[in-house]
C-alpha cells in the first residue's frame, strides 16, 4: 500500500507538499498556517488565525474520509506564547465549535518564525481514520 497525499481542492494549492497523507487509515496532516483560499494570512489576531489555520486542517481531514474524534495528535506551533494563553478560553471555544469535545494528545511548542512571516500559528496532526462501516457496531463495555 502507498502513501497517498490529499490536497482539497478548497485549500491552497500545494507546491512541494502534500496537505496531508494518507497511509493505511492513518493520516499525517501537515502543518497548516491561517492562509485563506486567496493564500493570505487572514487578519484578526490569534483567535482569528487558529479558526482558519485549524478549519485547514479539517478540511483535510474530512477529505481522507475523517472526523474530528478521529484525530490522535495535535502539535501546534505559536510566535507568542503568552497571546496564545491570553486568548485561551476564546480559542476553546472555537476548539468546540469546530471538532466538539474532542481534545486529542497536544503540544504546543513556541517558535521564532513560521513560513509566512504574518504568520502566528501552524497546526498540524495525526488522525487515525477507522472503517465506518465497522464502527456502528462497535460496542463500548
Amino acid at each position: 500500500m502507498k502513501p497517498q497525499p490529499i490536497n482539497p481542492t478548497s485549500l491552497p494549492k500545494p507546491s512541494g507538499y502534500s496537505h496531508g497523507t494518507l497511509h493505511g487509515n492513518t493520516l499525517y496532516l501537515g502543518g497548516q498556517t491561517a492562509l485563506d483560499k486567496n493564500m493570505r494570512i487572514v487578519e484578526g489576531g490569534i483567535v482569528a488565525q487558529f479558526r482558519q489555520a485549524f478549519s485547514n486542517v479539517l478540511t483535510t481531514l474530512r477529505e481522507a474520509g475523517g472526523e474530528p474524534e478521529d484525530l490522535v495528535s495535535i502539535t501546534i506551533y505559536l510566535t507568542d506564547i503568552p497571546d496564545y494563553q491570553a486568548h485561551g478560553r476564546e480559542i476553546g471555544e472555537v476548539w468546540r465549535e469546530l471538532a466538539g469535545p474532542v481534545y486529542p494528545a497536544m503540544a504546543g511548542i513556541g517558535c521564532t518564525a513560521l513560513w509566512q512571516p504574518e504568520a502566528m500559528i501552524e497546526i498540524l496532526g495525526v488522525a487515525v481514520i477507522p472503517d465506518r462501516g465497522t464502527k456502528a457496531a462497535q460496542v463500548d463495555y
